[in-house]
């Protein structure tokens, strides 16, 4: 275990193996990015369904959903959506807004479903987060294996050259009369994140850490899986992808 996931489960109450487990479980995620744009994630959706063409009601996956967000959208939109978290308190939360065409679970990304989807999601960079290359590729078979025969795959991932780019080293973001104190740094292939706060008399300290995966080596690992990248999107307009310029990393694919 690397030093900064020792040190988060030494000053943090919620204690895990893993980074994300903690993180994603506990509320002060959720406070952090509670101004994440709504209508920018709409309208990727709508971009999204409307360039895989999918039929009326088709079945969809929202790997690592969250609360469940899009989940809900899509499932507006007319489809039968299946949102997946590994985490439980987000699945609890998302639970609420099940219908007979819309379902939540707790599922960990890097085993497939036992069911076939026509589209599966995995958005805002809900990849890279394992400590082993291997785990990376294993989800990417898991998701292949989950696409039905004309089913298609997205990944929306950061564009690393451009976040490198344009990284804040240091900063702090005020919500809901918290101070989050953030630092941002490049380290052994990975782009850490450490947050720290105070709140009720407490300290805390969390890490994110997300692999940096590169056009070059998701081509790489879909070629070792068997999968045919079909197009390449740099932002969420579904504009051209340009390494340097490009916010985003969005990957079509079956």
């Amino acid at each position: 275990m690397s030093d900064s996931n020792k040190q988060m489960e030494q000053n943090s109450p919620l204690k895990t193996n893993n980074w994300f487990a903690s993180w994603f479980d506990s509320p002060y995620y959720h406070i952090l990015y509670k101004e994440r744009d709504e209508m920018e994630a709409q309208l990727f959706m709508d971009n999204l369904v409307h360039y895989l063409n999918l039929p009326e009601e088709a079945k969809i996956l929202d790997l690592a959903c969250g609360k469940g967000r899009h989940s809900i959208y899509l499932n507006k939109m007319g489809f039968n959506v299946t949102g997946a978290d590994l985490s439980s308190n987000s699945i609890a939360i998302a639970k609420d807004f099940e219908n007979e065409t819309l379902n939540f679970v707790v599922h960990d990304m890097r085993k497939p479903f036992d069911q076939k989807f026509d589209a599966i999601f995995n958005l805002f960079t809900s990849f890279g987060y394992f400590e082993s290359e291997e785990d990376n590729f294993t989800t990417l078979k898991a998701i292949k294996e989950s696409i039905s025969e004309y089913g298609f795959a997205v990944i929306d991932f950061m564009n690393v050259p451009n976040v490198l780019a344009n990284l804040i080293p240091e900063e702090v973001k005020i919500v809901d009369n918290i101070n989050f104190y953030i630092k941002r740094y490049m380290k052994d292939g990975y782009i850490f994140k450490e947050i720290d706060f105070e709140d009720q008399g407490k300290k805390y300290h969390f890490t994110e850490k997300v692999k940096a995966i590169a056009l070059e080596d998701f081509e790489t690992m879909m070629e070792n899986a068997g999968i045919y990248l079909l197009d390449v999107f740099g932002d969420y307009k579904l504009k051209k992808f340009h390494k340097k310029e490009s916010e985003r990393l969005i990957l079509i694919f079956k």
